[in-house]
Formats: structure tokens, sequence, C-alpha cells
């Protein structure tokens, strides 16, 4: 295996999370399941590339001793290259099916599933998955019209919510390439400058991380919004100049072997605003007392509690969730999918978990962010990035 390509993890990792997976879909009754999330696919058998805009999938059946990747021919080397999959068990379709109207890959998958016998039962496929359409959908239940097709969707998810050493390393040094982009974010934000060109700062530093590890693509590109832009959280930039007297959000991630670790900051040209400074203090200090709550053993709505607790008596409410689970991810998005920050999710913490504990405030003429990515260990929550946890207020 290539060092410079292989697989993130050992192959013991790798069976234990395909074990892992065979039981869930055990308790589930599935003899087989089909999975299409590209950070799923990579999960289970370290499969890495920019192939996901076209259809790909990874199966995994009861029967077989090895998953089975199925992919466009020209991707067929990315999976021997990334991979512990014997020949065998890496599938290439014909490219005859790649934006094709009349024939679906999926049509191909399924033909080779039935052709080693693996689509009598029940199969879960992941049906709330970006990557996996409505014809995708419509294409693999037409070509095996005796199997019983049901949602699966995030049931690797949650598998994936406990981290282990190896991928807490990984995690460990996405929190490195937040601090070096965030630092080059806010340092590129002043008076005239465009908003590309700090977008293109957090990027170079992004990417080309520290002297002995570099950053991957992140799941997100940096938001940026800036002035009245940062009433929405979700814009990026634009090459209009920063202005004095004016915030900017700056959310971003750093990504090491597609895990990622979130963060947020928020920074002020010229003379704090009154309203601004004091909300962002209020939010500083709750946001403490959400990451003092963190633990083992609590739910993720006791999270909220104690957050809210906080900035209830400042007039602050908030109706969108506060954090969500994160680890490995590619495009469009670098949360899990499974554990949200808000009141009704019970979902009891564990060690080996990564939040990003995001309580945004947003209003109809402006917003703030400041964030935390935290892994929780076994007495309580280790925050992934180190850097000022304030308003940044630059003097112009």
């Amino acid at each position: 295996m290539d060092p410079a390509f292989g697989p993130a993890f050992s192959k013991d990792e790798y069976n234990a999370r395909v074990v892992a997976t065979r039981h869930a879909m055990e308790a589930r009754g599935l003899d087989l399941l089909i999975v299409t999330d590209p950070a799923n696919m990579g999960y289970l058998t370290g499969y890495d590339g920019w192939s996901f805009y076209v259809p790909q999938a990874v199966a995994v059946a009861l029967a077989e001793p090895w998953p089975i990747w199925m992919g466009r021919g020209m991707d067929a080397n990315a999976a021997r290259l990334t991979t512990y999959l014997p020949d065998g068990m890496i599938v290439p379709y014909p490219d005859t099916y790649v934006h094709n109207p009349e024939a679906h890959a999926l049509q191909f998958m399924a033909q080779e599933l039935a052709a080693r016998g693996l689509t009598k039962g029940r199969i879960g496929v992941e049906m709330d998955s970006f990557q996996y359409s409505a014809k995708a959908h419509a294409a693999l239940t037409a070509a095996l019209p005796d199997a019983e097709t049901v949602d699966a969707t995030r049931l690797v998810n949650w598998i994936r919510l406990i981290k282990s050493p190896a991928e807490i390393a990984y995690l460990r040094e996405a929190g490195r390439l937040a601090e070096l982009a965030m630092a080059s974010g806010i340092a590129k934000v002043a008076v005239g400058v465009r908003q590309c060109d700090a977008s293109a700062a957090i990027f170079q530093a992004q990417i080309a991380g520290t002297n002995d590890f570099g950053g991957d693509y992140p799941a997100i590109v940096p938001m940026l919004p800036s002035g009245r832009g940062t009433n929405t959280p979700h814009l990026t930039w634009s090459d209009a100049s920063f202005r004095e007297n004016e915030a900017t959000i700056l959310e971003l991630a750093g990504c090491r072997r597609r895990y990622h670790c979130p963060l947020a900051r928020t920074v002020l040209l010229g003379e704090p605003i009154p309203r601004l400074a004091h909300v962002a203090e209020v939010l500083v200090e709750a946001l403490e007392t959400a990451i003092d709550t963190i633990r083992p053993g609590v739910a993720a709505e006791e999270v909220v509690a104690a957050w809210q607790k906080v900035v209830r008596p400042h007039g602050i409410e908030k109706d969108s969730r506060m954090g969500y689970s994160i680890g490995l991810n590619y495009p469009p998005d670098w949360g899990e999918g499974t554990i949200s920050l808000r009141p009704g999710d019970r979902t009891e913490l564990q060690a080996g978990m990564a939040l990003h504990v995001m309580p945004g405030y947003w209003t109809d003429d402006w917003g703030i962010e400041i964030s935390e990515s935290v892994l929780i260990t076994e007495t309580g929550a280790e925050c992934l990035v180190h850097f000022p946890r304030e308003l940044a207020v630059k003097p112009v």
C-alpha cells in the first residue's frame, strides 16, 4: 500500500467498523445495506476521491466477508489506492451510465448485487443521503422487483459517533488547522480589503497547514457574512471591501484526513458597538457554561438548557439548534447528521463524541457567532481549538 494514497486507518479499524455495521443491520433485519453517503463509504472502506458527483456506493452484505465498492470505471483505481478491498470487491461501471437519461448506474449496481445472490432479503438504503436521488431509488427498485427496500438513513452515521483514538488524533490536528485559518482570516479583515482576499488567506492556511501536516478541502467553504449580511449565517464572500464600524463573521473549519473541526468568530472594525459588545459577552459566558455542562451521561438538550439559563435574562432567544456532532465528512456538510443540541434531543452524550457548539445569534439587522468544537472525554469536554473566545475588535 502506497503511503501517499493509502487508507487513513488500519485494516483492523475498518474491519471493526464493518462488524459494528453488520450488527446494526442484524438488529434491523437487513440482509444488505447500500451506502451512498461518501462519508459513510469512506468510514467503512477508506475510499477517498472527488467522485461523489456521479452515482457510487458501498454495499455491506451479511453474506460477504468484505464490503463491495461500486463506482465509475475511471474511479476504480482510486478505490485500489485508498482502500484495503481486494480487487474482486471493486466493481466499476461503464462510462455509458454517466449522465445518461436512458440508463442509471443504480441499475448496473443492482444487477451486480443480484448476480452475487445478495438481493433476496431486506435491503437498506440511505434514502435521505444527498447523493441518493429519487431517480436513483426508482432505478434500484425497478431493477430489484422482488427485493424489499427499506430506509436505513444514518445507520452508519450513528456508528460513527464514538471516535477511536486514531480519529481523535485527526480531530486534534484539524483543530490546529482551524486555529491557523481563523488567525489568517481575522488578520486579513481590514477596512478597504476585499472579502475575497480574506477568504483566499483562509483557504491558504486551511490547506497549507503546518510543517508536520497539511490540510484537506473542507466540506463547507468559509462563511464570511459582513455588515448587514451578518443577520444571516450562510453567506460566503464577495469582492466588496470591508468597511469601518461593521462586523464580519468568520465560520470555517480545519480538515485533516476528512475530519473536521469547525470554528466561528466575529471581528469588528472600529469602535465597539455597545449592543453587539454586550451580546458578545453574554454569548461567551453562555458558551462557556454550555461547555462546562458537557460530560458523559448528560442529554443533548441539557446543554441547551444550561445555555438558555444564561442568555434569557438578557432577552436573547434562539429558535435554531445550537450545535451538532462532527467528524468525518464531505461536501456539502461537515455535520454528522445525528446529535443536535436542541430541546427534545435526549441523546446521551458519551466519551469519544465530538460536537460543534455553535450558538450563533442573528437579528433582522445584525448577527454574531462565537463557537467551539469539543471532544467529550471521560470527565468533561476538551476544546479542540485554542483561540481567543471573544469579539475581536480591530481599531481603525
